[in-house]
């Protein structure tokens, strides 16, 4: 099983209950699963065990970077490779994982607050996801902007969050047709999730408003504004944004 093949303790076994395996990717890379099923409880678990494996640096691991059930571990071959390379790399793994318990840690995350103008322009497709959902404009926006977020992975465009919590009663599917462009700021569902589009793209979520949040800035540090594990809070504005 996962946990043999990490050399995981009988302790990490009992608190990640996942399917916790470790496969390869190409020849430089390795994909560890953290859990079974992508949620605010294993976004902060995936993040935690992060964190702990960047605290305690492997000489050859050149990235670590967390999803929603997993992390993917990017290695230079020549310095992991092989069969003692790999035992190597796989034991540091399972250190990590068997300090990481799932609860209060490093992986909380943050919470951060982002002002929202909804409906209108910045949010065209919100009167017809009220209609598609069988509800008022305005109970559309109190769930949207009621609901506590957690960012499951980043990805897609730079900065660009998935975000775990979306009510159950918001859930519908893309858009049968995307759109040719996305404003940057855009606040969007889709699939049973919320994102924020970084930048202008073309994207076939539905549009319920924007921020002026800059999610992705290349000379900030770290240049995205969200990470995995952190909490998302939306407010609603109504002053027109810039």
């Amino acid at each position: 099983g996962g946990a043999q093949l990490l050399g995981l303790s009988p302790r990490a076994v009992r608190r990640h209950t996942g399917p916790m395996r470790c496969r390869p990717l190409g020849d430089s890379a390795l994909l560890v699963e953290i859990a079974a099923a992508a949620d605010a409880a294993a976004a902060r678990r995936v993040q935690a065990a992060c964190l702990r494996l960047r605290a305690s640096p492997l000489p050859g691991v050149l990235e670590c970077v967390p999803s929603f059930v997993t992390i993917g571990i990017h290695y230079d071959p020549l310095i992991l490779g092989g069969d003692d390379g790999q035992l190597r790399l796989e034991a540091w793994i399972a250190r990590a994982l068997d300090d990481t318990d799932g609860g209060e840690s490093p992986g909380e995350g943050r919470e951060v607050t982002l002002r929202v103008r909804y409906g209108g322009e910045d949010g065209p497709d919100l009167e017809a996801v009220a209609a598609a959902v069988g509800m008022t404009v305005e109970a559309v926006i109190g769930l949207h902007a009621g609901a506590c977020y957690t960012v499951g992975a980043v990805g897609f465009s730079p900065g660009f969050p998935y975000l775990l919590g979306l009510p159950p009663s918001l859930a519908l599917p893309r858009r049968p047709t995307p759109r040719a462009w996305v404003p940057a700021g855009s606040v969007a569902i889709a699939a049973g999730q919320a994102g924020i589009y970084p930048q202008g793209t073309p994207g076939g979520w539905h549009l319920l408003g924007r921020t002026d949040a800059v999610l992705f800035a290349p000379d900030r540090d770290p240049p995205a504004l969200l990470a995995v594990g952190d909490r998302v809070r939306f407010v609603p504005e109504t002053g027109k944004l810039p």
